[in-house]
């Protein structure tokens, strides 16, 4: 506990971290504190009877990121490892073995759990060595610091809570800093932020006030001040706190601090040559230390399906043991059964409990028959996962020449299910459009300037041909048009550069100036540049003053008195700035939702007219208005900001009530529209996702009218979509209910023509709906109803979007696109959803989808950081699904049934060998063979087939992505798909089993006279067994290299060689050969040669069979296309370099391709009535020329050159 003094009146308030205390009535900021600490600037003390001074501990300066230490690794990897199911389960049969008689060695189910156990702890303990080095690394830099006014070097580790510290360029901040001065005069820094949220755009960041002019050692070590700030907490774009200065024996001066005042740990200093700053938060206490923690763990449906078919293995292992065990029983009842002359029990044994060694029996049994249960299959799972994920990052098609950016794998764990996607949701600006902003015209009071077409009444040359409104202003509307240009000028936070050297997106303004505009808003610095065309340009900004180039070439100078910064919430911004007359304005730029309520003043008509206009278009519009202030007005502005920037609670609340008081009785300017083109490909990608079966939903903050242009454009909306509109206009028309009920009636209606998902979308004759719904209406539907339910609206809601092909919601906040996913999510289907964006408003979607892609835009990284992949463009994201996807499900898949497949073949085998051997619990199998089987014989060559298998060549699935709903809806690992493989093991173990019987029957002897013994027969029954299911895989591949035949046929190889040397030699370490000469007695035998093959091939003549017979009946799709695809050597590798095969000579099967890449490009946007759509060229129809299939299908016509 802390005393805090006030000063003014003398009382001492109790002050404690984690507790609420009302603060003194007379001092600054009056409110509740919570979770605060107080700082001592440099250790000082404050000044007597101002506040006690009672030094607080906080942690050093190191940083942690590794999980163990050298003493507690080994008991805490072992703890994590055995909190697996299965690794615990084995762990459990491992001890039975070790305390009970069982009939199979402890080693059988130790050293594979051992080998999983010891792999995957060395995997861990490296990763984890490797976190150590950085750790260290980064603990020992050299730091530099303030004591007794000298400048002193230590280790970053050893950095205290208010240690002044000094920065130079270029080097990173060692903690998070209030920031004291600079050795700029204007008190400012220039920061990146790359390493914390890929952001490489520079950063100004602003020193106190009060400490700027501190720019010496002894300066800054004279400073007398304290800190009041919240606790560590991880959001890296917040901060609240306060400084108190005190100077001389005055009243300390009381100073906001905000996020614009903290430099974080890992940002790095630019173009600056030295900052001061004192410590407020160090080691992991840090915000980066903050945000290490890992992201909620998301699980796969291949990985849900695994657990599942495990449980039912489970059952069946237990029923396997139950019933040998009763059987047991049953067939020792009878007299000299359970004891036999040759070995009769001791008086002891007999007089054990009976239900004692039932259940001794029943755990033997357990033992015998555990190798059901593949622990084995776990380590390949990862291993697949981990090699797998690296042909994303491989992969040239998706790597991006314009930006440098190629795709990154945040997590592995997800791969299979970006073959499973149903629903994506995508932003809109930046992943659907570019994100670069090209300024096309301004409207002042129902004028229309454009850049180069119209300055100042007058056409410019180069303009001709071009048809504009007459912009000739009036007298008053002259010096509107120029306030209009003063307040883009004025009302921005772009910073200019001189250096044409840095960091991050810029742009250079025209006529050869050398400043280059930098903001980490593209609008920002589109608009910025469009108005220099229009003859005002923003030069600087200086010692707190902006400088504005005017028309006439004299420079304006106007004082920067406010930023009232925007916001996602008000979507607006302002400044308050006075001019070199004394005038005081203040200019507010945002949404015209947001301004044209606050405006009382201005021709408010004609400038909604154009700006509904111009949304139509699909620009992107911005209304500007601005008000006087008088002195008085002014100074209550100042006053009620003070009052909310210095309170420690509810900053942000009462920040935004500020604002709204200040920002109302606007006299409107007018409106500017800028374009955001559409990124290449984007329309092509959502067609093929459509095709794919997957539903796109568009999820923007942009005002409806631009939002749905965009749809249209990027062929989310067709010509012949009947749009549906649940918006809060209509709402306030007519009630929610009535609403919802007349849409669910259209749609309902119509539902049985709906045939987006089986056909093309491209027939003129279908007919299909696509609803648009606003933020407002959203809340409507979520908010629960007066009876406490809310369920109704949800359900009714979703049954009208299930029958829409389409959905567009705008003006969404951050907040309501992550309940959009949720409320998808957990709907009564339960389908995979997939979140694509590239802001930071987009993280909360990326975070709630099943899988979240970032794209890697111009608004940082942060989308990139939090997804679990990320991709440089949005036409990227066809492959990643489609071809990625694709493969990656039908590979983890195979790999999941035929481990579950070869089990049962190897196990019920020992099943059934217990009815002839009265239950004794004896094994079929050698040791050596039922430790090596899951380990060494069977693994490498299903390993191989889950990283390499291809069933389709990557052209035909770009090509048709109709063949995606083959793999929907988790489709090869249903029930009915795992019983056939379930049932396919247990026909091949019984023949395995009683063939071999059968065939010894009469032939246990020798050429030379010896019998076969049940070694043998064991042997023959496992070498039919390792050949069967490497077959099977080798029937099952349809993509073969030669590591393919290396890896199956070296396997088969490896289980002879092995055999051989196993029976050939008399092991030293073993006290009994049970094996020695077995296997080469048994290949002396003919029976046994005639065994192999002949129960071989009736093993897989069912599975063959059953292919055969369904790729005639009952072919799927993609059976279709590989019964009629190309020939092998067109097929592509994901080891192919794939940009190679983007020539122009590629070619395609299908005539209808060459037919829609031609198209595709020629769409018109037509508008009228305030009404949009997209109209193919009469010249063109929906069909094919050379067949009567949908262009979708492939089609054997002749072939024709594919347009690039």
């Amino acid at each position: 506990m802390s005393f805090r003094v006030c000063g003014r009146t003398g009382c001492v308030f109790h002050h404690m971290c984690y507790m609420v205390f009302t603060s003194c009535p007379q001092c600054a900021g009056e409110e509740n504190w919570v979770d605060s600490r107080t700082i001592y600037v440099g250790h000082r003390e404050p000044p007597p009877g101002a506040e006690a001074y009672i030094p607080q501990r906080y942690p050093d300066n190191r940083i942690v990121s590794s999980k163990y230490t050298f003493w507690n690794f080994i008991p805490k990897n072992l703890f994590e490892q055995f909190r697996r199911v299965a690794n615990f389960y084995f762990l459990i049969i491992f001890l039975v073995q070790l305390i009970i008689d069982t009939p199979t060695s402890p080693v059988t189910s130790g050293l594979p759990l051992f080998f999983v156990i010891t792999v995957t702890a060395i995997k861990q303990g490296y990763e984890d060595w490797l976190r150590h080095k950085a750790d260290n690394a980064m603990n020992q830099c050299p730091v530099h610091f303030i004591q007794h006014g000298k400048l002193v070097r230590k280790q970053s580790r050893k950095l205290r809570v208010g240690d002044i510290v000094m920065v130079k360029e270029d080097e990173t901040f060692p903690c998070d800093l209030i920031f004291l001065s600079s050795n700029r005069g204007d008190g400012t820094c220039h920061v990146t932020t790359a390493s914390l949220d890929g952001e490489s755009s520079h950063k100004t960041h602003y020193a106190v006030q009060d400490t700027k002019g501190f720019h010496t050692e002894e300066d800054i070590g004279g400073l007398h001040a304290t800190i009041e700030c919240e606790q560590p907490q991880p959001d890296l774009y917040k901060f609240v706190g306060r400084i108190n200065v005190y100077s001389d024996l005055n009243d300390p001066v009381v100073r906001p601090l905000g996020s614009e005042n903290l430099l974080l740990r890992g940002a790095t200093l630019k173009n600056t040559e030295k900052i001061f700053g004192v410590a407020i938060y160090t080691g992991m206490e840090t915000k980066m230390a903050l945000n290490y923690q890992s992201k909620s763990q998301k699980r796969s449906a291949v990985e849900k399906s695994m657990n599942a078919f495990l449980i039912v293995y489970l059952c069946i292992l237990i029923s396997k043991a139950l019933i040998n065990t009763v059987l047991k029983y049953v067939w020792q009842s009878e007299p000299f059964r359970d004891e036999p002359w040759y070995n009769q029990k001791t008086e002891s044994e007999r007089q054990r409990n009976l239900f004692l060694r039932a259940f001794t029996d029943f755990l033997a049994f357990m033992v015998l028959f555990n190798y059901i249960i593949p622990v084995s299959m776990y380590v390949t799972v990862e291993m697949q996962k981990f090699l797998g994920s690296y042909f994303i990052t491989w992969d040239e098609d998706m790597f991006d020449e314009e930006t440098g950016e190629g795709p990154l794998v945040n997590t592995s764990d997800l791969n299979e299910e970006l073959g499973q996607v149903e629903y994506i949701f995508t932003d809109k600006t930046g992943t659907l459009t570019e994100n670069n902003m090209e300024f096309k015209e301004c409207c002042i009071e129902g004028h229309v300037y454009v850049p180069h077409v119209i300055c100042n009444g007058q056409v410019l040359p180069e303009s001709s041909g071009i048809d504009m409104i007459d912009s000739s202003p009036s007298v008053n509307g002259r010096e509107r048009e120029e306030l209009f240009f003063r307040a883009l000028c004025l009302c921005h936070t772009v910073q200019v550069k001189d250096d044409d050297s840095v960091d991050g997106p810029r742009k250079s303004p025209d006529g050869g100036k050398s400043c280059v505009y930098i903001s980490s808003s593209p609008d920002e610095v589109a608009l910025v540049e469009g108005v220099q065309r229009l003859g005002f340009t923003y030069l600087r900004l200086k010692d707190n003053y902006m400088e504005v180039l005017n028309r006439e070439n004299h420079v304006e100078r106007f004082e920067l008195l406010e930023i009232l910064s925007f916001d996602s919430v008000r979507r607006r911004m302002s400044v308050i700035v006075k001019s070199a007359t004394g005038e005081i304005y203040l200019f507010c730029k945002g949404a015209d939702s947001s301004i044209f309520p606050r405006v009382i003043e201005g021709k408010v008509d004609q400038i909604r007219a154009r700006v509904e206009r111009n949304a139509v278009e699909g620009l992107r519009t911005l209304c500007v208005a601005y008000k006087r202030l008088i002195q008085e007005e002014y100074e209550g502005i100042c006053k009620l900001l003070q009052a909310a920037k210095v309170a420690l609670q509810d900053r942000e609340k009462k920040l935004a009530e500020a604002y709204e008081q200040i920002e109302k009785d606007l006299i409107l300017l007018g409106a500017t529209a800028v374009e955001d083109r559409l990124q290449e490909k984007a329309a092509d990608t959502i067609e093929a996702l459509q095709k794919a079966g997957i539903k796109v939903w568009v999820l923007t903050g942009d005002k409806m009218e631009t939002a749905a242009a965009t749809c249209y454009a990027c062929k989310l909306f067709r010509r012949n979509t009947q749009l549906l509109e649940l918006t809060t206009k209509r709402i306030e028309e007519q009630s929610l209910h009535d609403v919802l009920f007349e849409l669910s009636k259209t749609v309902l209606r119509h539902s049985g023509s709906l045939t987006r998902d089986n056909l093309s979308g491209l027939s003129a004759d279908m007919q299909d709906y696509g609803l648009i719904i606003d933020g407002a209406a959203l809340s409507l539907i979520m908010k629960p109803r007066e009876d406490g339910s809310s369920s109704n609206y949800r359900e009714l809601f979703l049954e009208i979007c299930r029958s829409c092909s389409a959905v567009l919601c705008c003006r969404m906040a951050p907040l309501q696109k992550a309940q959009i996913v949720k409320l998808i999510k957990f709907s009564k289907e339960h389908p995979i959803t997939l979140a694509v964006g590239d802001g930071a408003n987009d993280v909360s979607m990326i975070l709630e989808a099943h899988v979240g892609i970032g794209v890697i835009g111009k608004e940082g990284r942060q989308a990139a950081r939090n997804s679990d992949y990320a991709i440089p463009k949005f036409k990227h994201l066809k492959k990643m699904l489609l071809v990625h996807g694709h493969f990656y499900y039908i590979r983890i898949s195979e790999l999941v049934q035929y481990f579950f497949y070869k089990n049962v073949c190897f196990i019920f085998p020992q099943f059934l060998y217990q009815f002839f051997c009265g239950f004794s619990q004896q094994t079929l199998y050698d040791t050596a063979y039922l430790t090596l089987y899951n380990i060494s014989f069977t693994s490498l060559p299903i390993l191989l087939y889950s990283l390499m298998e291809q069933h389709i060549g990557i052209d035909v699935l770009k090509r048709d992505p109709t063949l995606y709903r083959d793999v929907a809806k988790n489709a090869l690992l249903r029930w009915r798909v795992f019983i056939y493989w379930t049932l396919l093991g247990l026909f091949d173990a019984l023949v395995f089993f009683f063939g071999a019987y059968f065939m010894f029957e009469n032939t246990t002897v020798t050429s030379n006279g010896q019998i076969f013994g049940n070694w043998t027969f064991g042997t023959l029954v496992f070498t039919v067994m390792v050949f069967t299911v490497t077959l099977k895989l080798a029937l099952d591949t349809h993509y073969w290299t030669w590591i393919n035949h290396f890896v199956i046929w070296g396997s088969l190889l490896f289980y002879v060689v092995f055999s051989l040397l196993w029976g050939g030699v008399i092991w030293p370490f073993l006290n009994y050969q049970r094996m020695y000469y077995v296997f080469i007695q048994m290949l002396s035998s003919g029976p046994a040669w005639l065994a192999i093959v002949l129960l071989v091939t009736i093993s897989l003549l069912p599975d063959v069979l059953k292919k055969v017979l369904c790729r005639q009946l009952w072919p799927t799709a993609t059976e279709r296309v590989q019964n009629g695809c190309a020939q092998p050597r067109d097929r592509d590798s994901e080891f192919t370099p794939l940009a190679s095969l983007q020539s122009p000579g590629y070619q395609s099967t299908c005539p209808s391709a060459a037919w829609y890449s031609s198209c595709s490009q020629q769409v018109t946007l037509a508008a009228w009535k305030g009404k949009v759509s997209v109209e193919p060229p009469p010249t063109l129809s929906g069909s094919c020329h050379h067949c009567s299939s949908s262009p979708s299908h492939s089609c054997p016509g002749t072939r024709v050159q594919m347009l690039v």
